[in-house]
């Protein structure tokens, strides 16, 4: 920090950088620009987080424009909290901002120490890429309104706009257009000028015209150097600050010795270079714009039907009406059966609610919600049925962005891809093959040397490439869901194409739940114990309690009182002031086990045995083919919690190598595929996130079925629809020619560059066909991998659509 009387000499800020116009505003020997400066830094001094000025030089945005009293006071507005507030109980509240501030490793960190400086602050995770922070706070020590105060006191104003509540930002990205407009013109123009100059040699141009026409040029160039190739060097600059070379490096490099040769140039009465110089910006914001457009399209910012194929029960008339999520409104009554998760923000209206939030907020411990008590979306019911008035219509961002929080993703990325190595590496490579081109050109040919240079500088970028990974792995995430086929991330796709071993629940998942066959042996029941069981029985999603209840008749179901659902068990309950059970023989205590076909479900009423349910469920339209078509590719196993009646048509369905497990608690399946990855197996498990939660969360590739009930568990890393199991192989088969078509635009990408390097480092390329290349190998490369994608897209649809025949013909 410059300490010198001369009044000449500029200081920089300490907090910001910005340069001080007076050095009165001083504090521990620091100068500050503005009183906001320092204040800030008087803040973090306060509360020792000055280490936030370790991390980087200049770290803090500038305080010079304050921001007025009470900007927040409308956050003290109930209404406007209900909008904005993602979840609130007694000891915490979420709330994602949108901070556009944050551009360094200092954010973070001090973001991610926000707790400091509001101790009602619980926890900050912050979003760099998408300058987002998710804050967890308790209301009891501070407010929606502090939290905003602090935030804007440290240099860290949120962006609230309450005319849009679903998460778009302002068009920030329009400032590209902006650029590449400007640059379009000047590169005409300067181009257009340049045109005098290819008659010089002929003597048919008046030279002081042609020295006109070279400063009008250099006119031209200005604002492209200092306004349009901005995003350029803001990018390296911030690499730079990080003490790593990104891939904008090479291209700034080029713009900058292509502009100081060319200024040089005009100086000694030559054309200089400034169409090309142009023309790499032009180009380049071309291609910049375009990699922007496509990983907009690879955003998980997508609408929330895109994830959850899943319906809910609308109560309309006293009767259930299944809905699809997209077509919940506002004052809908839905009913939330047991372990269904709560689809929207919404008050209980009947019913007793006990709430699992560890999807929303990692805490295991269920909370008691009583009538009149707001729900709020991502909770999963514990306690038998509920019905609430939505308030809300889906939460969609925020249930889509639970399941994609980092701390939800259960699998490691072990592995890093060739694509992200090479993308950290490669502009060290460019650079040393630019140094030894000139340092050759230099003893052989001098003049040859910034040709060289400028055009290994331009032709040699991994966008290409990057782009293509990501374009290709964001194509396929589409194609699979427009087949209801709905994968967590692109990692799922390279899990699912390894797979080794697959691994099946049976009940709900081999077996449907329509078509059951259910006979009861035992003690008469009368009608109104019927009406009893099947009112205890709709409790329950598991497909043997649908079963059991469809089988009972009944007229108005009854009220149940403390409701429980033991996993792997039964599930049991007060009906009318009856104890009732419905499940093992061990959970309602049998003290033998029947030896008849199909499931077994026993009934205790008052703690005595009364007998037992016995339903032999279908098994899924087009899953006999499958099974066959399975074989021939991958060993397979069956984890069922039922008895081994069914293990002779199981063998017949499944073949001779199959492995069978009956009788099988959560605990066992969980065990089961940790053996089989003990053995290095990569283990694809399929269930219906009932009591497989534990099984697919350990697997490599856990896939939870869905129908009509929401049932899905955030422990899966994709949820397929239930009619689509037949056409699981071809998902498996598209997932394995992803990493075909990423592979053959990593070679078409590699012949480019390695072509393009040839001729380059001979310089004999002309910078501005460099310029002109670079974006249009992008656009060839992302045309053949949709083209590709498509072509596999094609051919999964066409598979479909034969399962679906062969359905029509095979009886199953």
């Amino acid at each position: 920090m410059a300490t010198t009387s001369d009044t000449n000499v500029q200081v920089a800020c300490y907090h910001c950088g910005e340069d001080c116009n007076t050095r009165n505003i001083t504090l521990e020997e620091k100068v500050f620009c503005c009183e906001g400066c320092k204040l800030v830094f008087e803040i973090l001094h306060q509360y020792d987080l000055c280490q936030y000025y370790d991390l980087n030089e200049n770290p803090g945005v500038s305080q010079r424009i304050t921001v007025r009293k009470d900007k927040f006071a409308f956050l003290d507005d109930e209404k406007i909290q209900q909008q904005l507030i993602q979840f609130r109980d007694d000891t915490q509240t979420h709330v994602s901002f949108y901070i556009p501030h944050i551009h360094c490793s200092s954010c973070l960190w001090l973001l991610e120490n926000l707790h400091k400086l509001d101790k009602g602050v619980q926890r900050v995770t912050v979003n760099f890429s998408k300058k987002e922070a998710l804050i967890i706070f308790s209301e009891t020590q501070t407010s929606l309104r502090h939290v905003a105060e602090v935030l804007t006191a440290i240099g860290y104003e949120p962006y609230i706009s309450l005319q849009d509540l679903q998460h778009k930002k302002p068009g920030v990205k329009r400032s590209l257009i902006y650029q590449l407009g400007v640059a379009g013109f000047c590169f005409g123009n300067i181009m257009l000028l340049s045109f005098p100059e290819y008659f010089t040699s002929s003597g048919h141009t008046d030279e002081s015209m042609n020295r006109m026409f070279r400063y009008m040029n250099l006119v031209l160039a200005l604002p492209v150097f200092f306004y349009s190739a901005q995003v350029f060097f803001k990018s390296a600059w911030s690499g730079l600050k990080h003490g790593f070379l990104n891939i904008d490096v090479p291209i700034v490099l080029a713009i900058v010795v292509t502009f100081i040769r060319s200024i040089v140039d005009v100086t000694q009465g030559q054309a200089g270079y400034f169409d090309s110089m142009s023309g790499i910006v032009f180009f380049m914001l071309i291609g910049r714009i375009l990699q922007d457009k496509t990983y907009q399209g690879l955003s998980f910012d997508r609408d929330y039907t895109a994830y959850f194929p899943i319906a809910v029960s609308v109560i309309k008339e006293e009767k259930e009406i299944p809905t699809t999520l997209p077509d919940i409104k506002t004052g809908d009554t839905l009913l939330i059966h047991n372990n269904e998760l709560v689809p929207a923000d919404g008050i209980i209206v009947r019913g007793k609610a006990l709430i699992d939030y560890s999807f929303v907020t990692g805490e295991a411990t269920p909370v008691n919600k009583s009538v009149g008590e707001i729900l709020y979306a991502g909770g999963r019911q514990l306690e038998g049925n509920i019905e609430i008035l939505t308030i809300k219509e889906v939460a969609q961002s925020y249930l889509t962005s639970l399941w994609n929080r980092d701390e939800l993703k259960n699998k490691e990325e072990k592995h890093v891809s060739f694509v992200h190595l090479l993308g950290r590496n490669f502009t060290w490579v460019v650079l040393v093959i630019a140094a030894i081109s000139a340092g050759y050109w230099a003893m052989h040919d001098p003049s040859r040397i910034w040709p060289a240079v400028t055009a290994i500088l331009i032709i040699a970028c991994p966008c290409a490439l990057l782009l293509a990974s990501s374009f290709t792995n964001g194509h396929i995430l589409r194609i699979l869901s427009r087949h209801q086929l709905y994968l967590r991330n692109a990692q799922a796709i390279e899990n699912l194409a390894n797979t080794t071993h697959i691994v099946f629940d049976k009940t709900g998942t081999l077996t449907g739940k329509t078509g059951s066959e259910v006979m009861y042996f035992g003690n008469t029941l009368t009608p109104f114990q019927e009406s009893m069981i099947a009112s205890l029985a709709l409790q329950s999603t598991h497909p043997l309690s649908k079963a059991i209840a469809g089988y009972c008749n009944i007229g108005t179901a009854m009220p149940v009182v403390d409701f429980i659902d033991y996993a792997g068990k039964g599930v049991c309950g007060w009906v009318q002031g009856n104890f009732i059970r419905l499940g093992n023989a061990e959970f309602t205590g049998a003290h033998r086990k029947e030896e008849v076909d199909g499931s077994i479900v026993y009934l205790s009423i008052n703690e005595k045995l009364t007998g037992l349910f016995t339903i032999r469920n279908n098994y899924r339209s087009g899953i006999r083919p499958l099974l066959k078509q399975l074989q021939q590719y991958y060993p397979m196993s069956v984890l069922s919690g039922d008895n081994d009646q069914e293990a002779v048509n199981l063998r017949k369905l499944m073949g001779p190598n199959t492995t069978l497990l009956f009788e099988q608690k959560p605990a066992d399946k969980l065990a089961y595929i940790i053996s089989l990855q003990n053995q290095g197996k990569k283990v694809m498990m399929i269930g219906d996130g009932l009591n497989d939660a534990g099984a697919l969360k350990q697997s490599d590739i856990g896939i939870s079925l869905t129908e009509d009930s929401n049932n899905f568990t955030p422990a899966s890393d994709g949820i397929l629809e239930a009619k689509q199991l037949p056409v699981l192989l071809s998902f498996i088969k598209l997932c394995k020619a992803n990493k075909r078509i990423i592979l053959a635009s990593f070679i078409l990408s590699l012949v480019y560059n390695i072509t393009g390097l040839f001729f380059a480092v001979q310089g004999i390329l002309s910078p501005l066909v460099a310029a002109i290349l670079m974006p249009a190998s992008s656009i060839s490369i992302v045309l053949m991998t949709f083209l590709l994608s498509e072509w596999q897209g094609k051919k999964l649809a066409s598979s479909a659509l034969s399962q679906m025949s062969d359905k029509n013909h095979i009886s199953d």
